[in-house]
């Protein structure tokens, strides 16, 4: 006989339910009608059905597998988004290209190829967790600074839930002289120099802080800060700087000791 069927009608169940196997799977993996066409009309429609199936299950295979495929590194494919409509944003306002590449540096170096809504995730977490995630992003910062170091640890916490990270390239002017000071920063990794009127550069590096005296005295900035190398702060604003120290005076009172001895070596210059 030309067709091989017949020749499976007495043979054991376990060849009939293989051959049967490899044909359904040869009309729905491979989207087309097998090794042999389809002898007559229930053949066709069934062979149909079965394409339309296997065409169906291939396409949510391909859907299931890429959403997998992009779920491992989601943080890196919504920072790939992100930048890329900065890319057009800055192709639309013709940027020149000294200015298109400190941004793409700036961004490389503030989100380091990964994007997170940090605010919302620590948002949904329960006050412990949340001061303890922070106070272990935190911790060289509090291990390089003796402000922190030798301070009630209630403080400390109170401190750290206010921060917000900034970073910083060589040469832009964190604050300029005689602006309103809306924050203090402090250093976690990176050198600024302090300049004041008679030209004199004082260095600070990993474990200062600065711009505290404006939020002290609530006046104007005595001295302009510029960063010399990549800066990555944290910056505290005027309002969270009072209310935290409202909570703990001794405090203000070491803010104030190190304020005054600065605005001393200002006026000496």
């Amino acid at each position: 006989p030309s067709s091989p069927i017949p020749l499976l009608q007495n043979d054991s169940w376990g060849r009939q339910y293989s051959h049967a196997l490899f044909k359904a799977m040869s009309h729905m993996l491979c989207i087309g009608y097998g090794q042999q066409a389809p002898e007559g009309m229930t053949d066709v429609w069934l062979t149909m059905l079965s394409m339309i199936v296997g065409a169906t299950c291939y396409a949510m295979f391909i859907g299931h597998a890429t959403a997998l495929i992009q779920s491992l590194d989601s943080s890196r494919r919504q920072y790939q988004e992100k930048y890329k409509q900065v890319e057009q944003y800055m192709s639309f306002h013709k940027l020149p290209g000294d200015t298109r590449q400190r941004i793409h540096e700036y961004y490389e170096h503030r989100y380091q190829g990964k994007m997170f809504d940090e605010e919302n995730i620590l948002g949904e977490l329960s006050e412990p967790l949340k001061e303890e995630i922070i106070n272990f992003n935190c911790r060289n910062l509090v291990a390089n600074m003796p402000l922190f170091a030798n301070a009630d640890p209630n403080f400390v916490t109170a401190m750290l839930t206010k921060l917000r990270f900034e970073v910083f390239q060589p040469g832009d002017f964190i604050i300029r002289e005689g602006t309103v000071g809306k924050k203090m920063y402090f250093i976690q990794h990176g050198v600024v120099s302090i300049l004041t009127k008679g030209n004199k550069e004082t260095k600070l590096s990993d474990g200062s802080y600065f711009g505290e005296i404006c939020l002290l005295t609530r006046g104007r900035r005595t001295a302009s800060v510029r960063a010399d190398t990549y800066c990555r702060l944290y910056s505290l604003s005027v309002d969270n700087f009072n209310e935290v120290l409202e909570e703990y005076p001794m405090m203000r009172r070491a803010f104030e000791t190190v304020a005054m001895d600065r605005l001393d070596r200002i006026g000496e210059e």
